[in-house]
């Protein structure tokens, strides 16, 4: 028997790899302090780690694709489906290349707290690469917007977000046109019946999604005013005018005129003006409040309290937007540092958890995309703009726990000998509890052990 059976609750150590982290790893030392361990990843963190080095950034990758959309347009008859079906098919091939680049990423970092981070940012800027064009460049936005940025400000991340291609395309901010732009004029000259307009899901979804959160005092009106400040923002086109992967200010489509939101006027011309407009949502304090509650609700419950909400609201305001200083008030909270367990693994913390804990560093089989589609995760393919649930009803139905029993079952068969009582105390950092032990104790051999521990209350939470 485990000698650590009596135990039940997390110890620090373990709410340190566990809840701050990606989940242990047998090889690892635990650290002595858990908090300064947590504190010095932010001097350690690598944004560009060795295992994305082979990675294209998203303008030459939306060049690429685009020349090849152009060349299938050129085309005729079969020669034009199989073209664009090549492009689909080698899109579809780098967006599965792509998460096993960020699963490998999670397996190897030194620094696990900034890469959960990573993350957690990546699903609040969510985006999904269900439309072609968003394939394709999916892995670049969380490289290119995300990583860059998490431990800097959050306007900074903000505006990288909003301008990255992936975000553009997702949101149909490629195709909003000012109604009194020159473009549209001259379009409105061609034919006056088709005269184009603005689209307002990037400005919606800016501020309720990204910002200030849903009912926090802006208007429909607002929203269409903000839309029209953001009208030029776009992409380059191919074939020598400007990269198609990356983001252009296009004067032709913005609309003239100053703005007016939320009762202040914003008169600055072309980009300068959607960029003032975002630099005040970024400091709005209704953005210190959701951002804080929604770190609160992924590190400590579904339910966060209150009293960590505002602590950590106040420390975005008080630095301007300075992430480190938001993510320190998280760790010096003694509510983070609770030893139940609260919240409930998605797919996505459960497979990198197992693959971690298993000492794995490569993905095998199946590839991640197929085993986080079966899990019911797809990386970087939410069904809405506002990403991924956070909260345990969303992953803990009882289809869902019978696919994770089945992944567990095929990654326990890829183990190896690795003994499951050795493997969970090495794991668990003195809390596993007596339920768990004493089912793995039954297990009828070492595989079955694995799969027991991998499915078991103790590691499906954190």
């Amino acid at each position: 028997m485990l000698t650590e059976a009596r135990l039940a609750r997390p110890s620090e150590v373990a709410v340190a790899l566990n809840r701050f982290g990606l989940g242990a790893r047998p090889e690892d030392e635990a650290p002595d302090d858990p908090k300064s361990w947590l504190v010095a990843q932010f001097e350690s963190y690598d944004a560009s780690p060795a295992v994305f080095s082979g990675a294209r950034d998203s303008a030459t990758l939306g060049d690429g694709y685009a020349e090849a959309m152009l060349e299938a347009k050129d085309a005729e008859g079969a020669a034009k489906m199989a073209a664009r079906k090549a492009a689909r098919q080698e899109a579809q091939a780098l967006y599965r290349d792509e998460v096993d680049m960020r699963a490998r990423a999670a397996l190897k970092t030194s620094t696990p707290f900034i890469e959960r981070l990573v993350h957690f940012w990546s699903n609040h800027f969510a985006i999904s690469a269900e439309k072609p064009q968003v394939t394709l460049i999916a892995g670049a936005f969380e490289r290119e917007a995300i990583r860059p940025h998490v431990l800097g400000r959050f306007e900074d991340m903000l505006l990288a977000a909003e301008r990255h291609p992936a975000m553009l395309f997702y949101l149909d901010q490629v195709r909003s046109i000012g109604p009194n732009s020159r473009f549209a004029n001259r379009a409105a000259k061609r034919n006056a019946k088709r005269k184009p307009g603005i689209n307002e899901n990037l400005a919606r979804e800016i501020m309720e999604l990204h910002t200030l959160g849903a009912r926090s005092g802006y208007s429909q009106a607002d929203v269409t005013e903000f839309a029209l400040a953001l009208t030029g923002f776009s992409t380059g086109r191919a074939r020598g005018r400007g990269q198609a992967g990356a983001f252009t200010f296009r004067p032709g489509l913005h609309e003239p005129g100053q703005r007016t939101i939320m009762g202040k006027t914003y008169d600055q011309g072309g980009d300068k003006q959607a960029l003032a407009v975002l630099g005040d949502l970024a400091a709005a304090e209704a953005t210190a409040t959701q951002i804080a509650a929604k770190l609160a609700r992924h590190f400590i419950a579904d339910e966060p309290p209150a009293a960590v909400v505002t602590r950590l609201a106040e420390a975005f305001r008080r630095s301007n937007g300075d992430l480190v200083a938001v993510y320190r008030a998280l760790i010096d909270s003694p509510e983070a540092w609770q030893p139940a367990a609260a919240k409930f693994k998605t797919p996505w913390e459960w497979t990198i958890s197992a693959l971690r804990g298993l000492g794995r560093s490569d993905i095998g089989k199946p590839r991640l995309a197929q085993l986080l589609k079966q899990l019911g995760q797809p990386v970087w393919r939410p069904r809405s703009p506002a990403g991924y649930d956070d909260v345990a009803g969303s992953w803990a139905a009882p289809d869902a726990l019978v696919r994770r029993v089945e992944a567990a079952q095929r990654l326990a068969a890829q183990s190896g000998d690795i003994d499951p009582r050795d493997l969970a105390r090495k794991l668990f950092a003195g809390s596993l509890s007596d339920l768990t032990v004493a089912e793995i104790d039954r297990a009828e051999s070492r595989r079955t052990g694995i799969a027991l521990l991998l499915v078991s209350p103790d590691f499906q939470r954190r």
